[in-house]
């Protein structure tokens, strides 16, 4: 006997479908190959005492009203799974040789403070921003589902939109002749995409960089209680989330999707499950493999040939007897460059494998919530992340695991060295604990193809018309992920609950 939604994998996306389909009634069956469910939304444990997410850093969409609230809300979780908001007079800390930014949320604030900085271009920067705003507003405006009244209020906010469908932000940079230091100090925030301005689609860009404008967040109990609360609800309305379950096929009768068989990690022993739906929260490439690409339409296959994003390196510090707010850290992130050109450095990082002159982010989760501690109390986490090469890490790793190993430790003491000459002096002495995660460490960990960060990468081709959606063309079988959705935490929020809003005519989001 199956359920009504078998659900393969247990990503933010997959969990919120799952939520709100069981709150709504519907038997729910999760599968997840790992041992936490939640994708790169996990929390892991190291020396027993300290706690670091896999790879969410800060959220957006997440007041009242906003998408995020609005799920919570409907489950029942908006007073339990609570957010703490950055400081609005400055979120981002811009930092580079010889300039420095506070990202403010308020717009105007923002031309004054980088007109400040790049006074040869205060035109171009006003011109630019407030295109900015038009286009946020004429994508909102875009967004499934779409209401023709909404277009026609908003016409001319739409057309700007469009009018920039297949570009990057540096082609827009560009177009607006917007100062060097300007163009840097914009697109710093670039690890939140891993790609470059003259890579990274512009929408990508406009739709994050505005959305933590509209308000950054980070969760009150951390993102392991968010993670926590879905399964809950789901637990609690009957439904169950079966973890260590690797799925090795897809279970077919003609183009019907009826289950799944797996293997459990721990046992080895073979299962299969069946589901009156299946909602795919794999990497929509990959499931297409195992079911046989040639089963999906050529419009579906179109979609399907997609470029994995790049991946990253991460590396997680506990720091003891320091308080970072001392040296300019608290409740905003601070990006980090030490090339002025992006681009330059992204090659270099990503193409060369050069980190000699790093661009990279920095986040303090201890300094953005005091209701419950993610290590002890006399130590706080401070985390470093920039873009690496899944295939160069993947061959070192195994041709020379030694090798593997001292790149990785390379590239930590190289970004300690800036930050003890320019942030933290002696911080070295106050690191009792380390631990670095490459490309190879998201595959193996959070089960990503090639170690991708966010699914497809955020390049125009991938974001515009063409794009990967929730239909497969097989009965019974949807995608919900972030390539046939979109990807972080507010966007997967919106991807489930979109879907379940599709399948079963509940207008969570929207009255249309």
């Amino acid at each position: 006997m199956g359920t009504d939604y078998l659900i393969v994998g247990s990503g933010l996306s997959a969990l919120v479908f799952g939520a709100l389909m069981a709150q709504a009634g519907k038997r729910v069956e999760i599968l997840e190959a790992h041992e936490h469910p939640g994708g790169f939304g996990h929390t892991f444990t190291m020396a027993k005492k300290y706690r670091f997410n896999a790879q969410l850093h800060y959220v957006w969409d997440c007041g009242e009203g906003n998408t995020v609230n609005r799920v919570l809300q409907r489950l029942g979780l908006d007073r339990t799974v609570t957010f703490e908001r950055y400081d609005p007079q400055g979120f981002d800390h811009m930092r580079m040789p010889g300039y420095k930014l506070d990202v403010p949320g308020e717009m105007e604030l923002l031309i004054q403070r980088l007109s400040q900085q790049c006074p040869e271009g205060t035109q171009e920067i006003r011109q630019f921003l407030h295109t900015v705003q038009q286009v946020r507003q004429g994508l909102k405006c875009l967004s499934p589902p779409i209401r023709p009244q909404l277009l026609l209020q908003n016409f001319g906010a739409v057309l700007t939109a469009i009018r920039y469908l297949n570009s990057t932000l540096q082609e827009v940079f560009d177009r607006f002749n917007l100062p060097k230091p300007a163009q840097t100090l914009l697109a710093l925030q670039w690890p939140d995409f891993l790609l470059p301005p003259e890579q990274l689609s512009f929408y990508a860009w406009v739709i994050l960089f505005t959305g933590y404008q509209e308000g950054a967040f980070y969760p009150t109990r951390h993102f392991e209680h968010v993670i926590n609360s879905l399964v809950q609800v789901i637990q609690s309305h009957g439904g169950t989330v079966h973890l260590n379950q690797e799925v090795q096929a897809f279970i077919l009768d003609g183009k019907t999707v009826k289950g799944a068989r797996v293997v459990d990690r721990l046992t080895h022993q073979s299962q299969e499950y069946y589901g009156d739906t299946v909602i795919c929260n794999l990497d929509p490439k990959k499931a297409a493999q195992m079911i046989g690409l040639e089963k999906f339409t050529p419009q579906v296959q179109r979609r399907l040939d997609y470029d994995y994003s790049p991946s990253n390196y991460m590396a997680y510090c506990v720091v003891k007897d320091l308080d970072l707010r001392d040296y300019g850290f608290g409740a905003w992130n601070v990006f980090h460059t030490e090339d002025p050109d992006l681009n330059q450095a992204f090659r270099r990082m990503y193409e060369q494998h050069d980190f000699s002159r790093p661009s990279f982010a920095i986040t303090t989760p201890t300094l953005l919530t005091s209701a419950e501690r993610d290590c002890p109390e006399d130590c706080q986490i401070i985390e470093f992340l920039t873009v690496a090469n899944y295939d160069y890490f993947h061959q070192l790793q195994q041709t020379d695991k030694q090798a593997y190993h001292r790149k990785k430790e390379a590239i930590l003491e190289t970004i300690l060295d800036i930050m003890e000459r320019q942030y933290i002096p002696n911080l070295r002495k106050h690191i009792v604990f380390k631990i670095t995660g490459s490309p190879t460490t998201n595959e193996r960990f959070c089960w990503c193809p090639q170690g991708n960060s966010y699914g497809s990468s955020l390049t125009p081709r991938n974001m515009g018309l063409g794009r990967l959606n929730h239909q497969t063309s097989l009965n019974h079988f949807y995608f919900c992920n972030a390539s046939s959705g979109y990807p972080g935490f507010a966007a997967t929020f919106w991807t489930g609950a979109i879907l379940y809003q599709r399948l079963s005519g509940d207008p969570i989001l929207t009255t249309a």
